[in-house]
């Protein structure tokens, strides 16, 4: 028994100090997230093959609420059950709600979102998303049927940007992979083990629905202050399909008219939170700390988090069920190729066009991929070359 314990503690540290270094090293977005996860989860640690790493994208793509923070609890929930997830949660998450806590009691005005070095990371974004792009593309739309899906997702979302495109594509891909694919055999016996049951999972499931309903009833039966934020951050997080960009007009809405902080206090900590590693929904720390200090920070990075996590707890007991069973096959075969699409199309917009922008920036970013591709340096030192190259070309053009 002791040994067991000590194999859990042994896993569980493993999880935290490889999540809490993608926290630190992840810049660039969800997207991004995703690459840097694909390079150090499934090409390097081999924690999960290919195909079920695009089925818990594909699950996390669809659900409400931060799609890269909720792969990430899924890989460490796969890990080493509920505990992994909250383990990996933390450590890829404290350290941009530390550093937005900060820039909000200390940092308020100071403008970085300009600065060379942030440029820098965001060519590294360039780099690692292209390389999971190439990654999934070769595994996941093999054939000419799956291209064209591929290609369809790709001009849908470029074309027509709304927060419920995702989903919509989404649909449409499983619906065609299903009509194409429903009596095709494949030799996949990968399977993903869930160290968790159904029932923990309708539990949080119910939890989930519950508080939506139940907390804006306390609003109003309370005049508590920490009972309202912490009703509007979960109510954000619960409601926004397509990550980070799609949740600040939410949060916009609900503490600027109010009175809650400055449109210019808004708009600096979203340029804050474009300097930080992680999640972009970390900016919630940076608002709940202007309004309420660092116990603010806290209670809103919890409240915005809560409904993804959730969530994942929710159906990932379902999932692999469901993923094998063979009328769901041909459907899921549809999706994993739409979500190659959907990454390509995040790729060029907003990553590539907010990143390449002279010659020179596609010469950098073409070496950070040299790199990272054919060289097999660790992720970490293409962000540290990344963000010196971009300081260096700030200062020589």
């Amino acid at each position: 028994m002791p040994e067991k314990n000590s194999a859990s503690i042994k896993t569980l540290l493993e999880i935290l100090f490889v999540s809490t270094r993608l926290g630190l090293t992840s810049f660039g977005g969800p997207i991004a997230h995703l690459g840097y996860f694909h390079e150090e989860y499934i090409r390097r640690r081999k924690w999960m093959d290919e195909k079920s790493y695009a089925d818990l994208v594909a699950l996390c793509q669809f659900l409400p609420g931060p799609a890269s923070s909720q792969v990430g609890i899924g890989m460490g929930v796969m890990r080493a059950g509920i505990l992994g997830g909250i383990v990996s949660f933390i450590g890829f998450t404290l350290p941009s709600v530390i550093a937005l806590i900060i820039f909000a009691l200390i940092l308020k005005g100071f403008d970085i979102g300009n600065a060379g070095w942030i440029h820098g990371l965001k060519l590294v974004a360039v780099a690692v998303v292209a390389h999971a792009i190439l990654g999934m593309a070769q595994k996941l739309t093999p054939d000419l049927k799956r291209k064209a899906i591929c290609l369809m997702a790709l001009v849908i979302i470029l074309l027509w940007q709304t927060a419920y495109t995702q989903v919509g594509v989404i649909l449409l891909a499983a619906f065609i992979g299903f009509i194409i694919y429903k009596n095709h055999n494949d030799e996949d016996d990968s399977k993903i083990h869930f160290p968790i049951s159904r029932k923990v999972g309708i539990i949080c499931l119910a939890l989930f629905f519950g508080l939506l309903i139940l907390l804006p009833i306390l609003r109003e039966a309370s005049s508590l202050d920490w009972i309202a934020m912490f009703d509007s951050f979960y109510r954000s997080g619960s409601l926004v399909f397509g990550g980070g960009h799609v949740v600040l007009p939410l949060l916009e809405r609900e503490f600027v008219p109010t009175g809650g902080l400055s449109e210019e206090s808004f708009l600096a900590g979203y340029g804050a939170a474009q300097a930080v590693p992680g999640p972009l929904f970390t900016f919630a720390a940076y608002l709940g700390a202007v309004m309420n200090g660092w116990s603010g920070g806290l209670i809103a990075t919890i409240a915005i988090f809560l409904p993804a996590f959730l969530l994942v707890l929710g159906t990932l007991p379902f999932w692999d069920q469901l993923r094998r069973n063979p009328n769901i096959k041909g459907a899921l075969m549809g999706v994993n190729a739409a979500v190659v699409g959907i990454l390509i199309a995040a790729f060029y917009q907003p990553i590539w066009t907010s990143s390449i922008l002279k010659p020179v920036d596609f010469a950098f970013a073409a070496i950070l991929f040299s790199m990272l591709v054919y060289w097999k340096l660790s992720p970490w030192i293409i962000v540290v070359t990344g963000a010196i190259g971009g300081a260096l070309l700030a200062l020589l053009t």
